[in-house]
């Protein structure tokens, strides 16, 4: 049996961050309107668990993205399949990411992927031409996170 999985990117602002990667990876961002209805109808939580982004109630700190034909839960929003989750945290990035994703374009398409994202807010770090083995850019996130554009 396979296990289920998502991957979680610690952030300085997880709806920011959870916006420009649906943008760069053309995901959805999850919307959790419905679940906060319920968990704060029940007293399960607090207001103060809630906030507002992009006119939407969302969980204070955390954000997530999900690919669009992946399966969710309709109730929560929760993504079932290929999904990113972004919560805040109180330190810093610090160091070279160990994990990171590569952004691959359609094949000639490098050029044009890596001025979407930068439009996005992605910056350039440096090109990557391995000849035969491969064409790339080293790039970051709006917070510092290493991504590859390929």
């Amino acid at each position: 049996m396979t296990l289920s999985w998502k991957l979680v990117i610690d952030s300085a602002n997880a709806p920011a961050l959870a916006d420009f990667w649906a943008a760069a990876l053309e995901y959805e961002v999850e919307d959790p309107d419905a679940l906060i209805g319920q968990l704060l109808a029940a007293g399960h939580i607090g207001e103060e668990a809630v906030t507002e982004h992009r006119g939407r109630r969302t969980f204070r700190g955390y954000a997530a993205i999900r690919h669009p034909e992946d399966p969710f839960d309709e109730t929560s929003g929760v993504g079932r399949g290929r999904r990113l989750l972004f919560q805040d945290v109180p330190e810093a990035k610090t160091g070279k990411n160990r994990l990171h994703i590569d952004v691959h374009s359609e094949p000639g398409g490098l050029d044009a992927l890596v001025a979407r994202l930068e439009g996005l807010g992605a910056t350039r770090v440096r090109e990557v031409d391995k000849g035969p083995a491969g064409h790339w850019w080293v790039m970051r996130d709006p917070e510092g996170n290493e991504f590859c554009a390929a």
